[in-house]
């Protein structure tokens, strides 16, 4: 036989889902709160109702001491069950509701009372206060049991102290008024409960929707799963709130844009400052995958407006991407240099090869002393202006890829530039994308030049590139150093519109700037000033002023084929 099934316990406890436990604890606190003000309310009821019956007592018994029948019969009659003073108070007694008024002389023997038998007797309580001229309320017991009293004096014509009025309120009646409170208080109490109820079965159904009937347990493994994940993951979180201000920041976003926990609570402006990025997060420019540049980094942010008012943005880093984009061109650029030379090449060794079959040794000779002496000249030309190895190879390799492509480049002949960069790779990257877009603006134009000048000033450099190509609107002039913003078709590898941004960015970095103009008989000309890019120079013995330079470039290495002689000079 199979085992009997285990019967399941009654687990006793709160309610898993929201929504139940903050309604029972709502509904728990609103009975506390109205059996509390109950309580509240009815301990200084009975204080209340206690002063109110004394103060009664006492108004009675100063009523009935002014009368001067009493006052008189005191004096003149004696203590009698059928004195007029015994009738004097019976009739007030009556006309009051009091329970008993009692007439006493200066010994304390009473002249009146409710019962009879006890006129003539002494009181039963101390009368000293109130025949020493004072008022006195107090809750006491007597012959007639507990009651709420009030004694005064009582005095003759003369205002000379002959007795004493003690007025007496029975007690049962001061309670059966708490007990009767106790119901409409209950019924105040049970109204309030039924309201705050209400109240708090409409809030627990706000709370149900705003956490969609999840268990408090589900709510914690959530936002430890949305810790972990925003924590975890190799994308920068940023978001924001209605008011537009930073709200949250995972690790990745904090290392992207180089910003801490002070950012949250404020706007992006005032988190990161003017510039794209915050263009971006804060929503006033608008797409997909939108590029921008934070520092030395290369980003795509997107942005997406969530149901309370606020954003989500997240940042990808595109650094590494770029640069391999980057380093891609380049190589394709060394490739086409490679063809240019290998197609150039294939052309002289087929001259050489018609000249020694045809057995001009003479001229072959010299056909190759000129093509040697010409890649010599145009390399010594350029490392004889500038002296960095790294631009001067730049340079010629630019030359021959320009050549290539139809187009003249020249190194302007008041190009001086000592080998004392600080940061050479930068000044590559700066002269490698400038020169590459004024070759892609003048290819297949007329009589296309591109013009490079490189100069110093103190430690200053001064870069100006200069092209024949269509130039740039003025209205444009700033556009063109946006990120994401480009004339071109975007690349294989990606989109286009970063260079001339990271370009400005390093001369900013550097403290200086990039600006774009219209150059002299039209084109572009781009001019980057980058202080302090040089060493202190050492001090070197004077040597004489060199000559003149002739252009770095010859016409014969940089000259398109369809261009004559007279159309270069």
């Amino acid at each position: 036989m199979s085992p009997t099934p285990r019967a399941r316990r009654l687990r006793l406890g709160l309610p898993r889902r929201v929504f139940s436990q903050v309604l029972l604890m709502q509904v728990a606190i609103a009975a506390g709160v109205a059996v509390l003000a109950t309580g509240l309310f009815l301990a200084p009821l009975s204080k209340q109702l206690d002063q109110e019956a004394e103060r009664r007592a006492l108004a009675i018994a100063e009523t009935t001491a002014q009368d001067p029948q009493i006052a008189e019969g005191l004096l003149t009659t004696p203590p009698t069950a059928d004195g007029p003073v015994q009738r004097d108070a019976e009739r007030i007694r009556k006309a009051t509701h009091a329970e008993y008024i009692v007439v006493m002389d200066h010994r304390g023997v009473r002249w009146s009372h409710t019962t009879l038998s006890e006129i003539g007797d002494h009181v039963s309580t101390d009368p000293r206060e109130a025949l020493a001229g004072k008022e006195v309320m107090e809750i006491d017991n007597g012959t007639l049991g507990r009651s709420a009293r009030g004694k005064v004096p009582l005095y003759d014509a003369r205002h000379r102290i002959i007795g004493a009025v003690s007025v007496g309120i029975a007690y049962d009646s001061v309670r059966a008024r708490l007990i009767g409170a106790i119901p409409g208080l209950f019924a105040y109490a049970g109204g309030a409960l039924a309201v705050g109820a209400l109240a708090a079965w409409l809030i627990s159904r706000r709370v149900q929707r705003q956490t969609r009937d999840l268990a408090f347990s589900d709510i914690s493994a959530l936002l430890a799963e949305r810790e972990a994940m925003l924590h975890g993951i190799r994308e920068g979180v940023v978001a924001l709130d209605r008011g537009g201000r930073v709200r949250l920041l995972n690790d990745e976003a904090r290392r992207l844009l180089g910003i801490g926990d002070e950012a949250v609570g404020r706007t992006p402006d005032e988190a990161l400052g003017a510039g794209r990025t915050t263009d971006v997060l804060a929503g006033r420019v608008t797409g997909t995958d939108l590029l921008t540049v934070r520092g030395q980094r290369v980003l795509v942010a997107n942005r997406m407006p969530t149901d309370d008012g606020g954003a989500v943005a997240t940042l990808r880093d595109r650094t590494e991407l770029e640069r391999l984009g980057r380093e891609l061109d380049s190589t394709r650029g060394l490739i086409d240099a490679l063809r240019a030379q290998d197609h150039e090449h294939a052309n002289r060794m087929h001259t050489l090869l018609g000249l020694l079959e045809l057995e001009m040794y003479d001229d072959a000779v010299e056909f190759v002393g000129e093509v040697v002496g010409d890649h010599r000249a145009t390399a010594e030309q350029v490392t004889e202006k500038i002296q960095d190895p790294l631009l001067a190879a730049l340079l010629v390799g630019k030359a021959t890829v320009a050549a290539e492509r139809g187009v003249a480049l020249w190194v302007s002949e008041r190009t001086r530039l000592p080998d004392r960069l600080i940061d050479p790779r930068g000044l590559v990257t700066v002269v490698g994308n400038l020169v590459d877009n004024a070759l892609d603006a003048v290819a297949g134009t007329l009589h296309a030049r591109v013009e490079v000048e490189l100069r110093t000033e103190g430690r200053t450099v001064v870069l100006r590139v200069r092209d024949t190509g269509p130039g740039i609107p003025a209205d444009q002039r700033e556009l063109v150093f946006t990120e994401g913003w480009s004339t071109k078709k975007p690349p294989a590898h990606g989109k286009r519109g970063l260079g001339l941004s990271l370009v400005r960015r390093l001369a900013e970095r550097q403290g200086g700037s990039a600006t774009v103009g219209a150059a002299d008989g039209g084109g572009a000309e781009f001019t980057v000033v980058l202080p302090e890019a040089l060493t202190e120079p050492e001090l070197e013995p004077a040597v004489p002023d060199e000559p003149e330079l002739e252009p770095a470039v010859p016409d014969e290495a940089l000259r398109p084929a369809a261009v004559t002689e007279e159309e270069t000079r």
